[in-house]
């Protein structure tokens, strides 16, 4: 049976409020679980309208039609004032979701300050930043989150040595082709990566597809022979977009799709590769991403040394 990792960011106020509910619902009616990434901070997602400046972020803007897609409390959060702690303000959404049975994990603290400025920050504000977000996710849940995956694909060197201070189990910061050990300078660190592999809605409307086309395109992209792990947005597919993924769903069983949460493709006798991340750019997302170098290295079990 052809099996497909569901990891779902949630990195808005709005969107861990209305659409992380209306997904636990669509996924409880479906006996589906999943990863639900939290960002837990403050929500300063607005601040990304400053980027309309630049030709690539306008396009894609236009293309995904982003005003009537998030809404407009989405797209000025945080603009002219501090954004509210969204796990202030949603810890019964949150602490709902885990107690469905889904995987909870962190996303960020503060999702714009990571996705825009981690280049600039230190190894000691790396820590900081995913200390406060463990930290709070810990305190709503009642347990400790066992797995992080970077805001908007965007890690360092630095980040990945940071992140390497905590017990998580695995990660999810890059795209890419196979679970793997990442390697920095001949150094192999201990925490597996279980990279996305398929592309995002805003990177396929407008350009590979339209929402018509939408679900059998993706459906098309999975396959028995690689690693399907697909992406979604509370603020996307939880809200505006719903319906069309609950078509998706619809179509995905009628094939025999097996949908689980990331942490299931993990198993202790699997043979994992070793990979450089690297900085890309790809078609439809502005700005560069972290992606794992199609060039692997020997194969090992995760237990060995």
């Amino acid at each position: 049976m052809c099996q497909l990792g569901l990891r779902v960011d949630v990195d808005t106020l709005r969107g861990t409020r209305v659409g992380v509910p209306n997904l636990v619902g669509l996924l409880g009616r479906h006996g589906i679980r999943a990863t639900f990434f939290f960002s837990v901070g403050p929500d300063n997602m607005g601040r990304h309208l400053w980027r309309l400046l630049r030709p690539r972020f306008l396009f894609k803007m236009l293309r995904t039609r982003a005003a009537s897609l998030y809404g407009w409390d989405i797209l000025l959060k945080g603009t002219f004032w501090p954004g509210p702690v969204i796990g202030n303000h949603c810890a019964r959404e949150i602490r709902a979701t885990a107690e469905a049975g889904h995987e909870t994990g962190v996303h960020a603290w503060d999702h714009h300050r990571w996705q825009m400025r981690l280049k600039s920050m230190d190894r000691k504000a790396i820590r900081l930043e995913i200390q406060k977000a463990r930290d709070l996710l810990t305190e709503i849940t009642g347990k400790s989150p066992d797995s992080f995956a970077a805001p908007g694909w965007r890690i360092t060197d630095a980040a990945l040595t940071a992140l390497e201070d905590f017990p998580f189990r695995y990660q999810s910061d890059c795209r890419g082709h196979s679970i793997f050990r990442p390697v920095i300078d001949g150094h192999r660190l201990g925490r597996l990566q279980v990279p996305a592999t398929l592309p995002t809605y805003d990177e396929l409307i407008g350009r590979q597809c339209t929402p018509r086309t939408y679900s059998e395109h993706l459906i098309s992209l999975i396959r028995d022979d690689q690693l399907n792990i697909l992406t979604i947005h509370a603020e996307v597919e939880g809200i505006a977009c719903l319906e069309l993924f609950e078509d998706f769903l619809n179509r995905a069983s009628s094939r025999g799709l097996a949908v689980k949460p990331l942490g299931e493709f993990l198993s202790p006798d699997m043979k994992i590769a070793e990979s450089r991340i690297l900085q890309k750019v790809i078609p439809g997302r502005d700005g560069w991403i972290a992606f794992q170098e199609d060039t692997v290295n020997s194969l090992q079990s995760p237990g060995e040394k």
